[in-house]
């Protein structure tokens, strides 16, 4: 296999890198949709450019994890500033790394003063799975149904009971509510989101070490809980002795309008996990954060090597990236203008939905994480003579949507369901890109009520895709 230098791989045309993406094992593991491998040069703030000089807006914000946008200039000279500096080092001191986990314990709920490095989000998710089965001495772990997509069976399957369990303790009966596909022996149960009584029924073997739960759950589809949930949820984890774990790689850090998802939901945690927009869209990092007291009981035991995987393994460079993400988004005041251009989007997109009421299910979402659903049409689409089984291709509606914006509009969206499309841009958005891309919304919504008009649009849309055609 021939070797592709650095300088190589920046000097490629978009047809070049099309072959190496097709041909690579990236390629052979994920597959990008015809028409819409672009391939991107530049980008800054929610704007891309591609090879052919296109300008494109960024409403994706790689499903919510750019809050600075791309390449935001005072993260990017935080890495800069600390370029020379030992960026991986085993001994000696590190007052950035130092001074993050004290900003981090400064700025989350009193009680979580004890932060956690970790160099990603799924290993911020392990760290903190590991830390319950410390602390409680249960090596069984509860999730509900349709969490993030890499909160994954087999991640939840890779990490073992801690090997000082007390007692084999008995699985978890397993009911309609606690059925999952999980491997036998994971320790792993799900539950629907949003339902207390199959929460409840879960807990009532006293054998469930954590909880893991999304304030909003953004690849379900974009799901708030019912009113009061999340509060009682709480309870029932305390009064079980089940430690209850907050997954806010996706809400965390300004993007629903408070600092942090559960501060609007009014609970404290017993242990928050961060995700990759801590790095500011520029170093790969994530955190946990629970109390003392519960770190002190998860570490009191030490033998083994457990505890260094519990050790911060990230660089300078990502703590420095850290930094000023945090200081970014107080000083700019970015919560805040989630919630209030955040509701402006809410409100524009319900005008939306009742004008296109036969297209468009619901809006959804908080802040800046807001979901569109769309009526499954797919069964009045496969009997039109242009479009077929295939006028939307295997994605359904959302998918048609997306294609949609980013062939005609250059905007780039993100659908989690294949009737949901999800809104998550970065936080520096400003009303004028909001108007700008609900506005294009209406024209694709306007070409997909039921009929004739629709069906031909798919058709040249899918011969488009294939040609592999720009924007018009």
């Amino acid at each position: 296999m021939e070797r592709i230098t650095l300088a190589r791989a920046l000097a490629m045309g978009r047809e070049e890198a099309r072959a190496l993406d097709r041909d690579s094992p990236k390629g052979r593991l994920r597959s990008t949709p015809p028409g819409r491998d672009r391939l991107f040069i530049r980008a800054e703030g929610c704007r891309l450019w591609d090879d052919q000089g296109q300008v494109y807006l960024d409403f994706a914000g790689q499903g919510g994890t750019l809050s600075l946008g791309h390449n935001p200039a005072p993260v990017l000279e935080a890495v800069r500033l600390v370029a020379e500096r030992p960026n991986l080092l085993q001994v000696g001191l590190d007052p950035v790394m130092s001074a993050l986990m004290q900003n981090l314990a400064a700025l989350a709920p009193e009680a979580l003063a004890r932060p956690l490095l970790t160099a990603s989000g799924r290993e911020a998710i392990r760290a903190a799975v590991g830390l319950a089965r410390r602390a409680t001495g249960r090596p069984r772990i509860l999730v509900c149904e349709g969490a993030s997509s890499d909160l994954s069976l087999d991640s939840w399957a890779a990490e073992p009971p801690p090997a000082e369990t007390p007692t084999a303790a008995a699985p978890v009966a397993e009911t309609a509510a606690t059925a999952t596909s999980a491997p036998p022996g994971t320790g792993l149960a799900a539950v629907p989101y949003g339902d207390l009584a199959a929460l409840e029924e879960a807990l009532a073997g006293r054998e469930v070490a954590a909880f893991v739960v999304e304030p909003i759950q953004v690849e379900a589809g974009v799901l708030l809980p019912p009113p009061g949930y999340l509060q009682r949820a709480r309870t029932l984890c305390r009064e079980r002795g089940t430690l209850f774990i907050v997954d806010e790689r996706r809400t965390g850090l300004g993007r629903t309008g408070t600092l942090f998802a559960c501060q609007a939901e009014g609970i404290e945690p017993d242990i928050l996990c961060l995700g990759p927009s801590l790095g500011g869209g520029v170093e790969p990092l994530g955190a946990v954060l629970t109390t003392e007291a519960l770190w002190r009981q998860a570490t009191a035991r030490r033998e083994g090597r457990w505890i260094e995987t519990l050790l911060p393994e990230v660089g300078t460079r990502a703590a420095a990236a850290g930094l000023a993400t945090l200081e970014s988004l107080l000083d700019e005041g970015l919560p805040a203008r989630a919630a209030e251009l955040g509701a402006y989007l809410l409100a524009r997109l319900e005008s939306l939905q009742a004008e296109h009421h036969t297209v468009v299910k619901a809006v959804r979402g908080r802040g800046f994480l807001v979901g569109l659903e769309f009526e499954d049409v797919r069964s009045w689409a496969t009997r039109l003579p242009f479009g077929g089984r295939g006028a939307f291709g295997p994605g359904g509606l959302a998918t048609w949507v997306a294609g949609e914006l980013l062939q005609r509009h250059r905007m780039l969206t993100h659908p989690v369901q294949p009737q949901v499309l999800l809104l998550a841009p970065p936080l520096t958005i400003g009303r004028n890109e909001i108007d700008q891309v609900v506005d294009a919304l209406g024209q694709v919504l306007a070409g997909a009520r039921p009929g004739w008009s629709l069906a031909v649009r798919s058709a040249l849309t899918g011969l488009r895709h294939l040609r592999g055609g720009s924007p018009s």
